[in-house]
């Protein structure tokens, strides 16, 4: 494996766009094959993520024609529901020891256009786990103490469509890395170009130190949730609120997040169809 090996994978699979562009919605979605992981009892684990070239547009594409992993698909639990831009390692499929030069090819059709991935084990392609964790951080870590978080997801009651329903997740971590601390700059007077660009700089942001993320993966409509992004981790614990469009099976992953290294857990969450007023 070799940084230039990843980087060429990269720009070779990834449509172009000009920086000017950006497409609300009606573009395709495509996979990535992200590079695969040796696991400890000789199976492979494929790496997949993808790139919805929206920057709004959010597909639900359901597992079938328009939206198939082979062999042994269509449905082999990837994503159907796809989030703007590009999304990193979010799908794996595991094959044997003896899986040698066959290939998994992950098909989606999305806005009448079809796009393909395909995962193999080259050499060059070979990935860790750390670069997983740390977003794609070639550096492999033997003389760093810090442990990644470790998370559970609280069990969920009968969850109702549209009804609020609270995601708690129970986070712990070393403590590395340190948080750095907030840095206050004062606002300089005088010039009010200066002024703004100081009050953007220093704004809160996102939160410092241990953090928790939720994303979505599967479903049939768009899941909402409160707060969206990065929310931080209070006394091993942090709470998000989501709103579920309609009945069906939804697939939901938490990420913790220490500054360095990152954790996932997924949760299923089967919502039963009542109604309930707002």
């Amino acid at each position: 494996m070799t940084i230039a090996a990843i980087a060429a994978g990269e720009a070779r699979q990834l449509p172009t766009e000009l920086p000017s562009t950006k497409f609300v919605s009606g573009q395709d979605v495509v996979p990535y094959f992200e590079g695969w992981i040796r696991n400890a009892d000789g199976s492979f684990d494929l790496v997949f993520g993808y790139f919805n070239r929206n920057w709004q547009e959010e597909p639900a594409i359901p597992a079938g024609p328009n939206n198939s992993v082979e062999p042994g698909g269509p449905d082999r639990g990837q994503p159907t529901f796809f989030l703007p831009r590009r999304q990193s390692w979010v799908y794996r499929v595991r094959v044997p020891s003896g899986f040698g030069k066959q290939v998994v090819t992950w098909t989606i059709t999305a806005n009448g256009r079809t796009e393909k991935a395909y995962g193999e084990l080259l050499p060059v392609e070979e990935i860790t786990e750390r670069i997983v964790m740390t977003r794609g951080n070639l550096n492999p870590g033997t003389d760093d103490p810090n442990k990644p978080p470790a998370i559970a997801i609280a069990p969920l009651a009968t969850v109702s469509a549209k009804a609020p329903q609270v995601l708690t997740a129970m986070v712990s971590d070393d403590g590395l890395p340190k948080p750095r601390p907030v840095v206050n700059r004062p606002k300089p007077a005088g010039d009010a170009t200066a002024i703004q660009a100081q009050a953007n700089s220093s704004a809160s942001g996102r939160p410092r130190g241990l953090t928790l993320t939720w994303m979505q993966l599967r479903g049939p409509g768009n899941v909402t949730f409160d707060p969206q992004g990065p929310m931080a981790v209070d006394e091993g614990r942090a709470a998000a609120t989501a709103r579920f469009p309609e009945r069906g099976t939804y697939v939901l992953r938490a990420t913790a997040n220490d500054g360095a290294l990152s954790t996932t857990a997924d949760v299923t969450v089967t919502v039963d169809g009542a109604m309930t007023p707002r």
